[in-house]
C-alpha cells in the first residue's frame, strides 16, 4: 500500500513559528562522481542525475560551476554527491579535495525560514551563508545570485555543516511534487528497499546534539539505548521524515576511529534503510562485490572500502518507538 512519510505537524511547532517539513538532501563528498554514479546503479539501481542537467544548459561558467553534484533518489532519501574540485562559487573552491568518499552533512527544508534561522541564532548556534561567512543579520542569507534564502550552521558549534532552506521544487527531488507518496517496493528493486530506516551521527556531545534536534528544530526522543553492531551509545530522534540516531561510540572501535577523525566535531558516520528480506539484500550486495561485515538476523552492514565509503546499514524492522512503524 502507498503511503507519505510525511508526519502530522508536531506540537509546538506554531510556537515556534516554523516546522522542519523533511530532510532536504544528504550530503556525500568523493574524488569522482562517474564513479558514485555508476556504483548506484549498480548496487542500489539507482540512477542518478546532475545538477547542470536541471537548468537550461549552456556552457560551463568556471566562477560558479554547476556540474559540480549529481542527485540519486533512494527511496524516500534523496542522494546528493559532490566532487569537491568542481564546487566552485564566486570564483573560490568552497570545500577541500577528498581521496576517498565520506558522508559530510544534511539538511532540511523548512516551513518558516526565518524564524528557524532566529531561533538557531538565538541558542548560540552560528551561521554561514554559501561562501562560508559568518551571518550576524536579523534576516536568513540568500544563495550566490540572491533570490533562495539559505544557510548552514557552522560544525564548530552545531557539530556538522547543517543546511536549511524553504521548501522548494527541484526537478531532482520527486517527493516535493503534489500528491507525492511512497510506493510500493517494487519487484526489481535489487535490494528490496521499503524505506529509510535513520541516520547515524557520531557524537562526544550529545547535550549539543539534543540542543539542536530536539530544543532548537522540535524533535522528539522516541528510544534511548546501546548499539551493540555500533558499539555506542545512543538517544533516537524522530524529526519531520526521519530518524537520527545520535550515537556515542565506545573508545578503540571502528565508530570511535571514524568520530575521532573529525573530532572534536560531530561525524555523519552512515545511513540505514528497512529491506523486505536480508537475505535477498545480501545475496545482491554479495554478487556486486560489496563486502559484508556485520550480518545477523537484523542487520547487514556492509564495508565502507566496497561501498563508497559508507558502512550502508540495511535492516529487518525500524526502530523502537518509530511512529512511521507499520
Amino acid at each position: 500500500m502507498s503511503r507519505n512519510p510525511s508526519p502530522p505537524v508536531p506540537a509546538g511547532a506554531a510556537q515556534r513559528g516554523f516546522r522542519v517539513a523533511m530532510m532536504f538532501h544528504p550530503s556525500h563528498r568523493v574524488p569522482d562522481l562517474g564513479e558514485a554514479e555508476r556504483w548506484f546503479e549498480r548496487v542500489f539501481g539507482s540512477p542518478s542525475a546532475r545538477l547542470d542537467t536541471f537548468g537550461a544548459g549552456g556552457a560551463q561558467d568556471p566562477e560558479n560551476r554547476t556540474d559540480y553534484s549529481t542527485f540519486t533518489v533512494i527511496r524516500d532519501v534523496v542522494f546528493d554527491t559532490i566532487d569537491p574540485e568542481l564546487y566552485v562559487k564566486n570564483g573560490v573552491r568552497q570545500y577541500p579535495t577528498v581521496e576517498k568518499p565520506r558522508l559530510s552533512g544534511f539538511g532540511w527544508y523548512v516551513d518558516g525560514l526565518t524564524h528557524a534561522y532566529r531561533a538557531l541564532r538565538s541558542r548560540g548556534f552560528r551561521i554561514v551563508d554559501q561562501l562560508g561567512a559568518i551571518v550576524e543579520s536579523d534576516e536568513p542569507p540568500t544563495v550566490v545570485g540572491g533570490g533562495l534564502p539559505m544557510f548552514w550552521t557552522t560544525p564548530d558549534s552545531a557539530g556538522l555543516r547543517y543546511q536549511f532552506l524553504p521548501p522548494i521544487p527541484f526537478p531532482g527531488d520527486p517527493r516535493v511534487q503534489p500528491g507525492w507518496v511512497l510506493p510500493p517496493v517494487s519487484e526489481d528493486d535489487p535490494l528490496g528497499i521499503d524505506m529509510c530506516s535513520h541516520h547515524i551521527v557520531l557524537t562526544a556531545e550529545r547535550d549539543r546534539a539534543l540542543r539542536l534536534f530536539v530544543d532548537a528544530l522540535g524533535g522528539t526522543v522516541i528510544h534511548e539505548g546501546y548499539d551493540s553492531v555500533l558499539s555506542a551509545t545512543s538517544t533516537y530522534v524522530h524529526l519531520a521524515d526521519g530518524v537520527y540516531e545520535l550515537a556515542t561510540p565506545d573508545d578503540g572501535t571502528p565508530a570511535f576511529a571514524d568520530w575521532a577523525s573529525n573530532a572534536p566535531r560531530d561525524t555523519y558516520h552512515a545511513i540505514a534503510f528497512q529491506v523486505v528480506d536480508l537475505d535477498r539484500a545480501e545475496r545482491h550486495l554479495r554478487a556486486q562485490g560489496v563486502r559484508i561485515v556485520i550480518r545477523s538476523d537484523d542487520i547487514i552492514v556492509t564495508d565502507p572500502e566496497t561501498s563508497l565509503g559508507v558502512p550502508w546499514r540495511f535492516v529487518a524492522a525500524l526502530t523502537p518507538g518509530d511512529p512511521r512503524a507499520h
